[in-house]
């Protein structure tokens, strides 16, 4: 049983998955819990079984947070909950489906729970972090985050939102106590694939990862305090330089004269 009191950890997408896993660490880490998700059901029974494992307090809170009056309940607990020290960003859907094939409505949708929700999660969070000088932000995006071609371009231009979104909040609250970790999963073996319309089982085995590796990487590295984790990469050295030329760039993107290889003669 847990020793450490560490807070309260507000996990979305929380009764299955990625989210699941992150509660059942998080608990036996020392964090009381808010689980957010649409299947009540499920919630309860993941709350009673993590409650009785860890002693842990575990607060169930239904709501789809494609609703915005339901999004707007868990902005209110983060705004008024005091006990909150971690926000995990983790509810999320994707499809492999591409442009031609996809329903506008439903890639809508993805964007208003892929983007619009973490990022007014984060809004209700982050001043409440900032007034009393500590807390953290888990964001779930994905590496189609920084490779957009392999599956639906909507769905890789929501996780790119993720990534840019966390990023930024490193830049402006690094001096403010207030951690934020951004984790690009790769392939997973959740029912995030079935709900897409490719189960897992379809996929090259070697490169899906287990779902419970996946999270303990991603909180060992949180633990290290890395910006951005990759599980799946072995190579880290490759994003490393990969986020180094990305930074020696950032001051030369803008100039009053046009680079000559635009040149007009």
């Amino acid at each position: 049983m847990a020793q450490t009191h560490l807070g309260t950890a507000l996990i979305t997408g929380a009764s299955s998955g990625i989210g699941a896993l992150y509660a059942q660490r998080l608990a036996q880490r020392g964090y009381d819990l808010i689980l957010v998700a649409r299947n009540r059901e499920r919630l309860n029974a993941l709350a009673s079984d993590i409650s009785a494992r860890t002693g842990r307090a575990v607060e169930v809170l239904p709501a789809d947070l494609n609703d915005r009056t339901a999004l707007a309940q868990v902005e209110a607990k983060l705004r008024q909950d005091a006990s909150i020290t971690l926000l995990v960003n983790n509810a999320g859907i994707g499809t492999h489906t591409p442009l031609l094939q996809s329903d506008v409505e439903q890639m809508t949708r993805m964007v208003e729970l892929n983007v619009t929700a973490p990022m007014r999660l984060a809004y209700a969070a982050v001043p409440g972090f900032v007034e009393r000088g500590h807390g953290a932000i888990i964001n779930i995006a994905s590496i189609v985050a920084i490779s957009p071609e392999t599956l639906n371009g909507v769905y890789g231009g929501s996780k790119a939102f993720v990534l840019a979104f966390s990023q930024s909040l490193q830049h402006e609250l690094a001096d403010k106590g207030v951690q934020v970790q951004a984790v690009l999963p790769g392939a997973t073996a959740t029912d995030f694939w079935a709900i897409g319309g490719l189960p897992v089982e379809h996929l090259d085995q070697r490169i899906v990862m287990r779902t419970e590796d996946l999270v303990d990487a991603a909180l060992l590295g949180f633990e290290r305090g890395e910006k951005v984790s990759i599980p799946s990469l072995h190579a880290g050295e490759k994003w490393d330089a990969y986020e180094a030329a990305r930074q020696a760039m950032a001051g030369q993107l803008s100039s009053s004269a046009v680079a000559p290889r635009y040149a007009v003669y």
